[in-house]
């Protein structure tokens, strides 16, 4: 028997991460590396396709003629395009992973990898901002794969073994946040870096569209892999039969039967909503600190930035993401279960403060000296800071998936979830570069007014996690 056919017949009210009883039993199950390999190149579609318009995006809004030339204004119009996709993912992802709960996971991460397609193949052949808007736009409604991808490493992991399996996700993330800025910031106008090669006047015409035709692509090929082999984990209910008196009879057909899925209402828990407002507190910080740091590294020196062409910024970003993947992949799971994930979450909430600090320094810096070796030391180490930064995100997968009152549940317990964090990165994304652009603009404390901001509302957001279990709800339930 399979490990996902073991999870399926287990009692469906045992708890998701309960203690073992048998102390001497410490071995970890085998992960089901097949179908959990399967689900990480579904997921490594999505920071692919986001990442790989950061390195030019601002770019592509200055050549559009939208700020009328005035670079200060790039940042409005720059959040505004990543605000709109969590906007119209808001609507959409709780019913998408809903759905899932009683159509499969498998129909739905099939409709996400679809509109990652079709969303960057408009994205590289916009020539208006209305056009970049929709673009965005149509996967934010046809997007609710991550809730359903942690739904389903729910499903295929257990308590020995759910940190090895959300061990992953930033793993990922972070390669699809290294090869998508590489493929943003080298494939973006082919026609002036290799003009021999890239003789059409298309590529003149749309000099964005080769890297998102790439990413596009990647996205159709995890259609086709998916289609064809991954596994549905969510098990077909039968009814249960009845007696003339309505009572369900005992017997071997009762063990057929699965639970429903709880409602809505009574998913609205302390243990959900402690660990959903945890995670939109980190959804918060995280997508501001996204939004702002491909803006700073663009934004002219005088203007509070470093100046960085888009092959730099690519370079820059996707090495972090190279750290980031293999610092996740080789001492993640081993910082949780050495330290629980209480305290990993809020030693990467605790480092927002020093992230937010650290670029006026640099800028400071920059303005003194110019782009010297002391302006890249510190910007590495704001790198590293955001890797550490980055562990929050695997713990608290892990705290909503214990707070789920049972596997039906799965999908719209991380509904619930990537419901807040998509309003929450809603608003961050405007609302931090607009605050960029503001503080540019009126000199608010030196242009730096943006990140004081969110250095106060870092440390009073980690008040959220004092209520968090140290390890998981369903073990400190039964203590």
């Amino acid at each position: 028997m399979s490990h996902q056919d073991e999870y399926a017949d287990a009692d469906e009210e045992t708890a998701l991460l309960s203690r073992p009883q048998d102390k001497r039993a410490k071995k970890p199950t085998p992960l089901p590396t097949t179908q959990l390999s399967i689900l990480m190149v579904l997921q490594l579609a999505e920071p692919i396709t986001s990442h790989c318009i950061y390195p030019f995006i601002n770019q592509l809004i200055s050549e559009l003629d939208i700020t009328g030339g005035d670079e200060r204004k790039v940042g409005y119009y720059a959040g505004l395009i990543q605000s709109l996709f969590f906007a119209t993912e808001a609507l959409f992802v709780l019913q998408w992973s809903r759905a899932s709960d009683y159509i499969g996971r498998k129909p739905v991460l099939l409709t996400g990898v679809g509109g990652l397609c079709i969303s960057m193949l408009f994205f590289g052949l916009a020539k208006t901002f209305l056009g970049l808007v929709i673009s965005r736009c149509i996967v934010g409604v046809m997007n609710g794969n991550i809730g359903v991808i942690k739904s389903m490493i729910g499903e295929l992991t257990d308590s020995s073994n759910m940190a090895q399996g959300f061990a992953l996700m930033p793993v990922v993330w972070s390669v699809g946040a290294t090869v998508g800025p590489f493929i943003g910031g080298q494939l973006a106008k082919p026609h002036d870096r290799w003009p021999n090669l890239f003789t059409s006047e298309f590529w003149i015409k749309y000099p964005y569209f080769l890297p998102c035709a790439a990413s596009s692509a990647f996205s159709a090929l995890t259609f086709v892999i998916v289609a064809v082999f991954l596994k549905e984990t969510v098990q077909r209910r039968k009814k249960a039969p009845t007696s003339p008196t309505g009572d369900i009879p005992s017997g071997p057909l009762q063990d057929d039967t699965t639970e429903e899925p709880a409602s809505l209402r009574s998913l609205l828990v302390r243990p959900v909503l402690v660990s959903v407002a945890n995670y939109g507190a980190l959804a918060l910080l995280d997508i501001a600190y996204l939004a702002l740091l491909p803006l700073f590294l663009a934004t002219p020196i005088e203007f509070g930035g470093l100046g960085m062409n888009p092959a730099t910024i690519g370079t820059v970003l996707g090495s972090f993401g190279l750290m980031n993947g293999s610092f996740q992949a080789l001492f993640f799971a081993k910082f949780v279960d050495r330290w629980g994930p209480k305290r990993v979450f809020m030693a990467g909430m605790t480092s927002f403060i020093p992230l937010f600090i650290l670029p006026p320094i640099i800028n400071m810096v920059a303005r003194r000296d110019g782009i010297t070796a002391l302006v890249w030391t510190l910007l590495a180490v704001q790198l590293f800071i955001g890797i550490i930064m980055d562990m929050s995100f695997g713990c608290i997968f892990m705290f909503i998936t214990s707070a789920a009152p049972n596997k039906q549940s799965l999908g719209a317990t991380n509904g619930i979830a990537q419901l807040a964090a998509s309003i929450i990165r809603t608003i961050g994304p405007a609302s931090a570069t607009s605050l960029f652009a503001l503080s540019v603009e009126h000199g608010w404390l030196g242009g730096y007014a943006v990140y004081g901001i969110f250095i106060v509302i870092s440390a009073l957001l980690i008040l959220l996690a004092i209520p968090l279990p140290r390890r998981s709800w369903k073990e400190d339930a039964a203590q």
